[in-house]
Parts: C-alpha cells; structure tokens; sequence
C-alpha cells in the first residue's frame, strides 16, 4: 500500500486576510504532525510512506500538483487542514481527483488537524473524503492503516469519523499520548531538507522540532484544540537525541514550536546539560512566556545554544492582557526582555491589537512597549476569534459577531467568507490603519535599521530582510 502524506500547495486562497507584512518572507518550515504520523507508521508497518511538501516544492500550478500525484500514484493521502486553509485543501482533493480518474484507481482521502478537530462532520461531509482523524494523528491511523487491511474494526478506533450506509459515524476522540518517548522523530528524511529555512534564521537551513505537547495556560484566544490543555513533555535524552540527529542532516538551526517550551525549568535545565554534556554545537529558538522563565534558565539556555525566544506578550495594557487571560504583567514582560538581552538572546515579541475593549491608548501603549522592550523582531497582527476559542463563543454572545460564520463556512466552505475581528471599538479599516503604523513605528527607527544592518550575515540574507523592510513600508518590491 502506497501511502502519501500531503502538505497542500497554496493557491492564494487563503480565508484568513489579517496582515502581518513580514509572512512572505518568513520562509517554510516542514510540516511536523504529518511527519509524525509518517515515522509512526515506517515504525509499525511495512507500507511504502511518502511525503509530498507542496509548499516547499513550489507547486503553484495545478498540472504540477496533479502530475507529482500521478507520478507518485498513492492509495492513501493524507492532509491536514485548518480552517483557514480550507479552501486550498479543497482544491487540493479536487486535483487529486482528477489524478485518480487518469490513473484509473482509487485513492483514498483522509484529513487531520485543527479543523477536522473543532467541525469533525461537517469536515467528513465535504466531497470525496472517506475518513476525518481527531486529536493526536498517529494513532487512529495506524489502526485505520490495519482496517484497511482487514486487521481492525472501524466501529473500534477511537479519534475516527467515517461514513457507513449513509449516515456519519464519529468515534468520539481518542486519548491523548502520555509518553511522548515512545513516539520515533518525525520523517524528515522524507523531505527536502535542505529547503526548509526562515527568516530570522538567516541563510541557515532550519527544521521545526516538538519537545512536547499540550499548553496548560487558557488564553481566550488560543486555537489548538487538537493538543488539549494537559502538558505532556518528552524527556531530555529523547530531545536532545533528536537534535543531533538535525545535525547530522546538516540541519543547523531548529525551531521548536512548542506552545511553550519553559513550562518545567527542570526539563529545561536538564535538557541543556545534555546537550552542553554531548558538546553539541546547533542553534535553538523556542516559544515561552514571560512569567516562566529566570535568571538560571535564560543563562544555561544561551550557554546550550538558544539563540532566540519568541515572547507572547501580545499587549502594552494590563488592561488588555486580563481581558485576553493571557495570565502575565507588564513588569514580568521587562524583566524577561531584560534578561534575555543579558545574555544575548535575541527576542520576538508578539503582539495583537484590536482586542475586547482596546482602545487607541492601549494600542499607543503597545507600540511603546515593543519598542522600550527592546526586542530584536516584532511580530503583530490583529486578533481574530478563531472557532473553538473562548474569545470566538464570547463575541458571538455579546454580539460582536452576528453569526456563528466559521460553522457556516465549515458546512458551505464554497460560500464567499470574510475574515471578521473584534470591531467593538474600531472598524476592520482603522485596525489595518493601526496595524501598519504599528509595524513602522518599530521597524523604521533608523537606530533599528542600523542595528539591522549589522546583523547581516551574507547577500541573501540581506536581500530576504531587505524585501521584508521594503513591505513593512510600503514600497513594492
């Protein structure tokens, strides 16, 4: 059985509209839960798995796509899908479609994530998908792999939704995996590794990494049911095994994409003794939040290689931040930044704007803590209510929203959409408006072009922070 895993090319379809200036040169990072699901199953059977990364071939074109399936002729794909990227993955089945009809077999459709998490049956009940996976993906599917095979009953795999006799049958959702160990690294030696890169990691060629699952903090905003809220880690050894393997790929920089790595600071610490133990010599960014992190941990994280932090502290107004329950102070966020910059870590600080009761002060004062951060990257965007956040059901409820307008776009994903924020105080234009002048503010300080400047390591990468510059101001490339 031929099994192909599918990162869906882009078709400029995108639902989501909401700015954030510098995303098209942030690079292309692989797609980490297909590539678990892929190394679970080269673990436990002895099929034929393959991976198609779209995005990071560049296949645009429609007979591009379809000829890299025709070529590869798989009897299972797999994509996942979030709901702002429904439409290219409808697209995406289409085209598969029309390879399937060419190479006169069957191919098998089933789709995992975000959204087939939060709308498990309106995702089974778009065309031609024969099977939705909930939650954590590698489970179910291999136990689906064995239906298939004649190993395992439908009715009995839990995280399932399928079609039988006409009517949907949904499984409920499996548990989550507690021993994160027992999963084997993500299959990136079935990508084009040497392709992956970002733009904060320079010319450098870049992976994405987990170290562990689930974020116990409830930010109304946050949108990833699939992980749940219980924080599940992977222990030093198998993190830092998997690290030196990257760098015998000649991967020289890793982003881990944990909701937040600095849950534990004795995982943390552990992990950089082991890797200052193996003296290994690879460069590391990780997502944290300002309230769990120290002297200590900051220390021993630069000594072990971490070169960057990305910071969620989204507003300049403690105001804003209760109201996003995001769980952190103001004073937290300088002492933080502070102690980065101690020991030369540079630092990301996101930021949102148009939040429930922000007005023009509390943005003003966003802009001016970004900037009395002292942060190295700024990245804001305006805050969209995501289906299945606390912060989507509240807007439904007072009204800031009319109606419940993802379901409908999950049941009629062909209808025209457009993305809507939190316009209690301002309209969509005004929070663009503001969104722009957040980004040059920031960005055009000759004192932080210079310092820009003298980050540059090589031409490309000039030329990549160049093109990003260019569109923070306004001047087309």
């Amino acid at each position: 059985m031929n099994i192909l895993f599918v990162n869906p090319p882009r078709f400029n379809e995108i639902v989501a509209d909401n700015p954030t200036f510098i995303d098209e040169e942030r690079g292309y990072n692989p797609p980490l839960g297909l590539l678990y699901i892929a190394s679970y199953l080269e673990k436990n059977t002895s099929h034929d798995i393959k991976v198609l990364d779209a995005q990071v071939e560049e296949l645009n074109y429609d007979d591009d796509f379809k000829n890299r399936i025709k070529e590869l002729a798989p009897d299972i794909v797999s994509i996942t899908i979030m709901t702002f990227t429904l439409i290219d993955v409808i697209k995406t089945i289409k085209l598969i479609k029309e390879a399937e009809k060419e190479l006169g077999k069957k191919i098998i459709i089933t789709l995992g994530g975000p959204h087939a998490t939060i709308f498990p049956k309106e995702t089974a009940r778009l065309p031609y998908v024969d099977y939705v996976i909930t939650g954590e993906g590698e489970i179910p599917f291999l136990k689906l792999i064995k239906s298939l095979e004649g190993k395992e009953k439908l009715e009995n795999i839990k995280g399932l939704v399928y079609k039988k006799d006409g009517e949907l049958i949904n499984n409920g959702q499996q548990d989550f995996i507690s021993d994160l160990d027992s999963l084997p690294p993500p299959a990136r030696h079935l990508t084009p590794i040497k392709k992956y890169n970002s733009i904060l990691g320079g010319s450098h060629v870049v992976t994405t990494m987990f170290t562990s699952r689930g974020c116990p903090f409830k930010c109304a905003f946050c949108d990833r049911p699939h992980m749940g809220h219980r924080f599940r880690a992977r222990s030093a050894k198998s993190v830092v095994n998997e690290m030196a393997e990257c760098k015998k790929m000649g991967i020289d920089e890793i982003l881990i994409y944990d909701d937040t790595f600095t849950v534990q600071k004795q995982r943390v610490l552990d992990i950089c003794e082991e890797i200052l133990k193996r003296n290994l010599k690879i460069i590391w960014d990780v997502r944290s939040r300002v309230d769990t992190v120290d002297e200590e941990m900051l220390a021993r994280m630069s000594q072990a290689g971490c070169k960057r932090i990305h910071f969620g502290v989204e507003a300049g107004s403690e105001k804003i931040l209760k109201n996003l329950k995001k769980g952190i102070t103001i004073d937290q966020a300088k002492q933080a930044f502070a102690l980065a910059k101690k020991y030369k870590i540079e630092t990301l600080a996101y930021f949102m704007i148009g939040s429930p009761e922000e007005k023009k002060e509390d943005i003003e004062k966003s802009i001016s803590l970004s900037k009395e951060l002292k942060a190295d990257f700024v990245h804001a965007t305006i805050l969209t209510p995501y289906p299945g956040t606390e912060l989507y059901s509240l807007a439904l409820a007072k009204g800031i929203i009319k109606t419940d307008y993802w379901l409908d776009f999950a049941q009629n994903p062909e209808k025209n959409i457009t993305t809507q924020y939190w316009e209690e105080n301002f309209t969509k234009e005004e929070l663009f408006k503001f969104l722009e002048n957040f980004y040059k503010s920031f960005y055009g300080r000759p004192s932080y072009i210079a310092k820009s400047l003298l980050r540059v390591k090589s031409i490309s990468d000039l030329k990549k922070k160049a093109r990003a510059g260019l569109k923070v101001l306004g001047i087309k490339k």
